[in-house]
């Protein structure tokens, strides 16, 4: 363990435990794989790749298809197989990052295995943004400012007049605000215009939720071609396997399949949601992603009286502010009975 730098000993793992259930609703992921004819069109495409050679250095085509279709510079997209590793790079690039707590474990995670100095505000009362302790905080040195939106763990879609306050602060201050856009689709928001006037505002997506290509591992950056360049020389060469970028430019050929998907499953979630607000002991927050976030009399309990009715769902009570809560992912319409189902069986039996 000498060998390695000291603040890398002891660094918790992520914070997942897979679990077999007959319903899972725990990852925030599509409920629907890849439709037929565009999985067998992306397997044509995969057959027809020489499997020996390389891939792009830094997925050119994918990037080039991105910058068509969101009417983005391609100097100014960034690619990697998953959002994480430009989040790590982010981190590792930045003299310092702020976030918000809860949040998504990942941005202090990459803070700590990149020795970055690392700072979390609270979120406010019903998980509303501190605004005024951020713009504070932005006060000193500059560096990187995650911002989930909607926010997750909390399902939550902070005011566009507060996000534009915090841009204001990032271009004052040359702070960088990197707004993970990661359930955008499923709010119907898009913060491209505000990235394009504004070079201090950095734009996180994933093909993960919306596209229902969880297990492809995609992500990107729309950024500035100055804060791209930086952030690529930390993505590993040929870091896009040759079958993911088979596959993204197979969906980015048909995309209008992801938003329909993402409408049906809001349709859903407010049906859900509706449902969860006659729950005698649960209490449902409005969300604005594929999840929705419940707080129970007893996380433990509620976790495994749902699991025993084959029901999987992720608890959050390991977070500070969120003791008591379970987040759910909205799922097919037969998943979200029965997860229905069960809930309210609990509260029938006193396990809730």
């Amino acid at each position: 363990m000498n060998a390695f730098k000291p603040h890398l000993r002891g660094l918790p793992s992520y914070p997942y435990k897979k679990v077999e259930a007959r319903i899972k609703l725990d990852q925030n992921e599509s409920p629907l794989d890849l439709p037929p004819a565009l999985k067998r069109r992306a397997l044509e495409r995969l057959a027809a790749l020489p499997w020996n050679r390389y891939p792009e250095l830094h997925a050119e085509e994918v990037r080039v298809r991105l910058a068509e279709w969101l009417e983005w510079p391609f100097e100014g997209i960034v690619m990697s197989p998953g959002s994480n590793l430009i989040i790590q790079g982010l981190a590792q690039a930045g003299n310092r990052v702020l976030d918000t707590a809860p949040a998504f474990p990942h941005y202090a995670f990459s803070a700590q295995i990149a020795a970055t100095p690392y700072r979390a505000v609270r979120l406010g009362e019903r998980f509303g943004l501190p605004l005024e302790e951020l713009l504070e905080a932005m006060e000193g040195e500059p560096g990187v400012l995650f911002l989930p939106l909607p926010h997750a763990p909390t399902g939550t879609l902070f005011a566009q007049a507060e996000v534009e306050a915090l841009a204001e602060q990032a271009a004052r201050r040359d702070w960088l605000l990197v707004l993970d856009e990661a359930y955008h689709q499923f709010s119907g928001t898009d913060y491209r215009s505000l990235a394009r006037a504004n070079p201090n505002v950095a734009l996180l997506r994933t093909f993960s939720k919306a596209w229902g290509l969880g297990g492809i591992r995609a992500g990107y950056l729309l950024a500035s071609p100055e804060v791209a360049a930086v952030l690529q020389n930390l993505i590993p060469p040929f870091g896009l396997p040759a079958h993911t970028a088979a596959i993204l430019l197979t969906v980015l050929e048909q995309p209008a399949y992801a938003l329909e998907r993402a409408q049906a499953i809001v349709r859903e979630r407010e049906r859900v949601y509706q449902a969860l607000l006659e729950h005698p002991t649960w209490e449902v927050y409005p969300s604005h992603t594929n999840f929705l976030l419940v707080r129970t009399p007893d996380a433990a309990a509620a976790f495994a009286g749902l699991l025993g009715r084959g029901v999987l769902v992720r608890r959050q009570d390991h977070y500070a502010g969120l003791e008591g809560f379970l987040r759910v992912s909205v799922g097919t319409p037969a998943e979200n009975d029965a997860f229905l189902e069960a809930a309210f069986a609990l509260a029938e039996v006193g396990h809730a």
